[in-house]
């Protein structure tokens, strides 16, 4: 299946295991979230990078534990209508500080690639060799964008502010609540 990663289409170097599959040693793999979770001790220790498949339907926060190992958290999209792994991706690099790759999987529509990089997915598993140059294409679409996100783009309002030089609105309204409790 082609990888596409910043934009690119790329070799993939991870190898996906099954439940009952021996792991290799010195290779990075993928593991389902039910094989980690029955010993992430173990596959942790192992010679070579581990990434996870995580279910839309379980809570990030049982990661939490394994994050700074983990290498790799692929997330899953059984439904292209089934936007949970967004959230999912959201929560990873906003509210964790996860910094290993977030791949996307799954039912991935043309039209959903540009919103899987702004929620903060690195990286993504493609079904038809034919898309992949349409899914890297997309990259190279939008350079300004007016929200915030999870992909560390400075949104196009704050960018005029700070070649104003001016602090964006939360750091102003921040320093006038400090000198008022001051």
């Amino acid at each position: 299946m082609p990888l596409i990663k910043s934009g690119r289409v790329v070799e993939d170097r991870y190898v996906h295991v099954d439940d009952e599959a021996p792991i290799p040693d010195r290779v990075p793999v993928i593991v389902t979230a039910k094989r980690f979770l029955a010993d992430p001790n173990a596959l942790l220790r192992r010679d070579g990078s581990l990434g996870v498949l995580w279910p839309n339907d379980r809570r990030i926060a049982e990661l939490e534990p394994w994050l700074g190992n983990l290498a790799l958290i692929a997330l899953n999209f059984p439904k292209f209508r089934d936007g949970r792994a967004y959230s999912q991706a959201r929560q990873l690099r906003e509210r964790y500080g996860f910094r290993g790759e977030l791949r996307a999987v799954g039912d991935v529509l043309r039209d959903q690639f540009l919103f899987l990089v702004r929620a903060g997915f690195d990286s993504l598993e493609v079904k038809k060799p034919a898309d992949a140059a349409a899914f890297a294409d997309v990259m190279k679409r939008f350079s300004v964008f007016y929200q915030p996100s999870a992909d560390g783009r400075i949104p196009a309002q704050q960018r005029r502010l700070v070649r104003a030089g001016a602090n964006p609105p939360h750091v102003a309204l921040q320093d006038a609540c400090v000198a008022e409790a001051g």
